[in-house]
């Protein structure tokens, strides 16, 4: 549902404008809200509703007597919030996310199919260049698998 990349900035409230594409899918598939919270790789996660409760269901069948499982689920759920995008596409992001994030002013916006990934622009090009390279062996052992 959610392909590409875009490169936007945080305005001087604190917002950023989702890209005109990602609100297009979101209406073409009827979503409302979003939720974002703590992703991996020093990104936020952000799902539509509906992804939302599908990853949820999925974390919360994991053991919570398991330590691990219990510090992820803490880290992942008590950095989700509620989002919706105002008329002109923007959505406030809390400062612990940014903080998290290492957001500052300007971010890539990251389709991931299932997901929207939002990076700082600096971590987002150090990990594209890191990642790179590595691209074709990666589907490799994936595809493979």
């Amino acid at each position: 549902m959610f392909y590409g990349e875009y490169l936007h900035s945080i305005d001087r409230k604190g917002r950023l404008i989702l890209p005109a594409k990602f609100r297009e899918a979101a209406k073409a598939h009827f979503v409302e809200k979003f939720f974002v919270t703590r992703g991996l790789d020093n990104c936020l996660f952000m799902f539509a509703e509906e992804e939302w409760r599908t990853q949820e269901s999925k974390f919360k069948a994991i053991p919570f007597t398991k330590a691990e499982a219990r510090k992820f689920n803490r880290l992942y759920f008590s950095g989700a919030v509620e989002i919706t995008f105002d008329t002109q596409g923007r959505i406030l992001l809390p400062q612990y996310l940014k903080d998290f994030a290492e957001i500052k002013k300007d971010v890539v916006v990251v389709g991931v199919s299932n997901r929207i990934e939002i990076w700082a622009k600096d971590k987002w090009s150090e990990f594209y260049g890191n990642s790179r390279q590595s691209f074709e062996e990666i589907a490799e052992k994936l595809m493979d698998a």
